[in-house]
């Protein structure tokens, strides 16, 4: 009888480890070689591109030499790909927004090509697309979330809230809870109408909820709907309730469904002294309140919140999508991406 391969026999002791152990090197390797090879290619892009800037401004070189070098590149390197008159243009664009080299060295090259495609198509202002390169490379963002970000306007929406975290927090966590904040947020992903009431909104918002982190921003932990809490032997539900890796503390986030009022901040504040009480770790920081509302008049919020000792913040959300229609008219909806996703799984 032949003696079994080594392959199927008992993996002796501790070899599950070394092998997991091994692959998380190579992933790890495989991954740096990826970043060596973007940030030389980045690197080289912006060479060229300046290269060109330099030469049509030095020697007077029209705009057809970039046809001419496309042919003669693409002659010299037919394996490579990006040698086209278009991206060539794009390089140049890239060295005119991007003049410092040691910035493109340092920071840019740490995304790829494509989101600065992106950054350049979609931003002129260089201070707004120097925010978002940089967002980009915290927050890992893929092209599509980028331009996502790009076009729900996030830096406008960011840090914008009506809130009363600098009178509540330490300064430190007070900035950082400021800028996690938002107003208004979107949910137009939801495909729901303004006339959607309040207990739609939580379902549907936990049904896309994967939409929802996204749009709540980075650090956002979800941990549960309707969360019970019995105080007092009467029982009482939150919303939804989530915890932020960064700010190290649960965030309760209310629902309603018309115009904000100061009374919805005693329910709110209710909830945050429960949370405290009940849920929260004593290495926790305390507990946040963000009200999210379809209206608001910001005097009567920023009124509502200034002798609150608690940490709360007030903005608005959006049902409808306020998109160019040009835009509206070229983006798939809920209902599409589902079907296609459907289709591919069943294929």
């Amino acid at each position: 009888m032949s003696e079994r391969p080594d392959a199927l026999r008992p993996a002796p002791e501790g070899y599950a480890d070394w092998l997991a152990e091994l692959k998380n090197r190579i992933h790890g390797a495989q991954q740096r070689a990826t970043l060596a090879v973007n940030r030389e290619l980045v690197l080289l892009y912006w060479q060229i591109g300046r290269d060109i800037l330099a030469r049509q401004a030095q020697q007077g070189w029209g705009a057809k030499v970039i046809e001419r070098l496309a042919h003669d590149l693409r002659t010299a390197f037919p394996q490579m790909k990006g040698f086209s008159p278009r991206n060539l243009k794009y390089m140049r664009a890239f060295a005119e927004a991007w003049p410092d080299e040691s910035f493109v060295q340092e920071v840019l090259a740490q995304l790829p090509w494509y989101h600065q495609l992106a950054l350049l198509d979609k931003l002129p202002d260089p201070k707004t697309r120097h925010w978002y390169a940089a967002k980009a490379i915290e927050h890992n963002w893929s092209r599509n979330v980028l331009v996502m970000q790009i076009e729900t306007r996030l830096r406008e929406r960011t840090g914008t809230a009506v809130t009363n975290f600098d009178l509540s927090l330490p300064k430190l966590q007070s900035d950082l809870a400021r800028e996690s904040i938002k107003d208004p947020y979107r949910f137009d992903f939801l495909g729901l109408t303004d006339e959607a009431q309040e207990r739609d909104i939580e379902t549907a918002l936990v049904q896309h909820v994967t939409d929802f982190l996204l749009e709540l921003g980075a650090g956002f932990a979800f941990v549960g709907q309707q969360v019970l809490l019995d105080v007092g032997g009467d029982e009482f539900f939150i919303d939804l309730l989530f915890y932020h890796l960064k700010l190290r503390c649960y965030v309760v986030i209310e629902i309603k469904g018309g115009k904000f009022k100061p009374e919805h901040l005693g329910q709110l504040g209710f909830y945050l002294t429960a949370v405290d009480a009940q849920v929260k770790h004593p290495q926790d920081g305390p507990t946040i309140g963000l009200l999210l509302c379809k209206s608001k008049n910001k005097v009567v919020a920023e009124y509502a919140l200034r002798d609150n000792a608690r940490p709360l913040g007030i903005a608005e959300y959006k049902l409808l999508a306020s998109l160019p229609e040009p835009l509206q008219t070229s983006l798939p909806s809920i209902e599409q991406i589902e079907r296609e996703l459907e289709g591919k799984q069943e294929t």
